[in-house]
């Protein structure tokens, strides 16, 4: 079976990068099926899981992405991601906590940008405790 190169980022590090029989992952208007040799596509995401499923032995390599956009060429997909987390280092209690400090911070926002910012961070706290959730339930 063919392969297509994979590359997620986010604003701080790269989070994943090499080869993959298939990419799945929400896009702006439904679910995103990649394979090898795609359509030229950009979208936009919605927070949730990227599943790479992984050359051969059937792998699939998770990470949860709290928004950002994809391009995708015949042979190589790249998400750009707002904030990305390898499913393995996701964190219930660490979420959690950032969670309650959100909630708090917001009590002493002193603007409306300062709140518009809490809010955007609460939004993506919220979508990675969901996606903590799920991958519990499937595992």
């Amino acid at each position: 079976m063919s392969t297509i190169k994979v590359d997620v980022v986010s604003a701080e590090e790269q989070i994943f990068s090499g080869d993959a029989e298939f990419v799945a992952l929400p896009g702006q208007e439904g679910e995103l099926g990649i394979l090898p040799q795609h359509t030229p596509l950009i979208s936009l995401i919605k927070p949730g899981f990227v599943r790479i499923t992984m050359p051969g032995n059937k792998e699939i390599k998770q990470v949860f992405v709290a928004g950002g956009v994809i391009e995708v060429q015949p042979y190589h997909v790249t998400v750009l991601a707002d904030t990305a987390i390898r499913s393995e280092e996701m964190d219930r209690a660490k979420t959690e906590k950032a969670i309650a400090d959100a909630r708090e911070a917001r009590s002493k926002a002193a603007s409306d940008v300062d709140l518009a910012k809490i809010d955007a961070e609460l939004a993506v706290l919220a979508a990675e405790l969901a996606a903590i959730e799920k991958l519990k339930r499937h595992h």
